[in-house]
């Protein structure tokens, strides 16, 4: 209908007044069709008792929607200045406590459109809660990949919040390294080893779009320690940061993640992929800081300080730590005949022939010159003993050709084991091992000898 005036009440109250006019003075010729005499109907004062009669049917009327749809849009118009007033001080504050769906939502008692609106207001006020949980999480998260920069300190928080906020029960974060996916961190995930060659990850690093899959019949992705079902749904999401692929998120839900999840996981990979790009960049230049650069080993520095950490981890559980110190025979010879510059390939040679012996876990540090250190956790006097002579036979076997002119290389070998060797300092202990190293120079060299 047209409006007459700029409110609703207003225009109802006038059509109301002009329905009760208009049947009032229809109803005289009405009763003519029922057979009342035509003077008694059509007298000026019948007409003004029928017009009068309609006025107070039609106010009567009018009161009545006043009261019930008034009341409705009226508790409709307090709730939406709640939140009107809960956004402004929520935008200073940051305090959203004061209007939730218990706080705002309407009553859905009809079946109309006022009911419709009411449903409509509650819509908005979840949507309005789901957008501030989003909001919350997105900033928890944020703060959480930020206050790391440490690579692995970072993704372990990372997914712990993942999980926290997405209702995960398991999950890891894969990082790219070399033309492979390598786990960073996970949570009963029964074996990551095997999700690093899976064709899918990769092709989702290639489009760099996030994926929701199904999980294989009898799929067992989820540690039965942890959950007592196979997971209904797994979420991989690609990590990049401006367009350069870094890692993925991959996590898994017992039964299916919520709608929101997408989203949330949206907004968290852009943060982290922030975080993990400083994070793979910090890597790099502690990796070079702690690198000799002529032979890949660890330098003096990073090695003494990983020596100390080791030293301390062995007094407090009493395990054995073994050091190996090796001394190139004649090395100055070496120099002096051939030069610096391959006197620096022999010193790389030896270097890959230690690599190739020693033990995952074991640490090669280039000690000074023409020394090195083998850190040996968990190594005994024997262990120190077997290693070393493979060590001496390695390099030994080793050569190195120049022109037509073969140059080989022997080396000295000393050791000591903690607690077998009593000593109460990591630097006691290396003073041990060189005590040692001096006393297999002195004995001729090209041996091995243990203190």
């Amino acid at each position: 209908m047209p409006r007459l005036t700029d409110r609703v009440f207003a225009d109802l109250a006038i059509w109301m007044s002009a329905l009760g006019v208009a049947i009032g003075l229809a109803f005289p010729p009405f009763c003519l069709v029922l057979g009342l005499p035509a003077d008694r109907v059509l007298s000026p004062a019948f007409f003004a008792a029928t017009v009068s009669a309609g006025l107070v049917v039609a106010g009567f009327n009018f009161a009545l929607a006043r009261l019930v749809v008034g009341g409705r849009l009226r508790q409709l118009a307090a709730r939406m200045q709640t939140v009107e007033t809960t956004l402004a001080r929520a935008t200073a504050t940051q305090d959203w406590s004061g209007c939730d769906l218990g706080h705002c939502e309407l009553p859905v008692d009809s079946r109309d459109e006022v009911g419709a609106s009411a449903s409509a207001f509650n819509r908005l006020i979840e949507t309005l809660a789901r957008s501030r949980a989003i909001e919350a999480a997105t900033r928890d998260f944020t703060e959480v990949v930020a206050s790391h920069l440490e690579l692995d300190p970072l993704a372990a928080a990372s997914l712990e919040a993942l999980l926290r906020h997405t209702g995960a029960a398991a999950g890891a974060i894969l990082v790219v390294r070399e033309e492979a996916l390598v786990p960073l961190a996970s949570y009963g995930l029964r074996d990551v080893g095997r999700m690093t060659d899976t064709d899918r990850l990769w092709r989702l690093l290639r489009v760099g779009r996030a994926e929701r899959i199904a999980v294989p019949e009898g799929g067992g992705v989820i540690d039965s320690l942890l959950v007592d079902q196979v997971p209904g749904e797994i979420l991989a999401a690609p990590v990049a940061f401006k367009g350069i692929p870094l890692g993925v998120i991959v996590l898994a839900a017992v039964a299916s993640f919520a709608p929101d999840v997408d989203l949330l996981v949206e907004q968290f990979r852009t943060a982290l992929g922030l975080a993990l790009n400083n994070a793979l960049a910090h890597d790099r230049l502690e990796h070079l800081a702690a690198i000799d650069p002529l032979t890949e080993a660890y330098n003096r520095r990073f090695g003494l300080a990983r020596l100390r950490e080791e030293f301390g981890r062995a007094l407090r559980t009493r395990s054995p730590l073994g050091v190996l110190m090796l001394d190139l025979d004649h090395f100055k010879q070496v120099n002096d005949t051939y030069g610096h510059l391959v006197g620096d390939r022999v010193l790389r040679t030896v270097a890959g022939a230690c690599r190739r012996v020693i033990r995952e876990g074991d640490v090669l540090i280039r000690y000074g010159g023409e020394e090195f250190l083998i850190l040996l956790p968990g190594a005994s006097c024997a262990d120190l003993a077997e290693l070393g002579e493979r060590v001496r036979r390695t390099v030994a076997d080793a050569s190195l050709t120049v022109g037509e002119q073969r140059i080989g290389v022997t080396i000295s070998v000393g050791g000591a084991s903690y607690p077998e060797t009593d000593v109460d300092s990591a630097e006691t202990l290396v003073a041990r091992a060189d005590g040692a190293l001096y006393a297999a120079k002195n004995g001729g060299r090209d041996r091995v000898c243990l203190l």
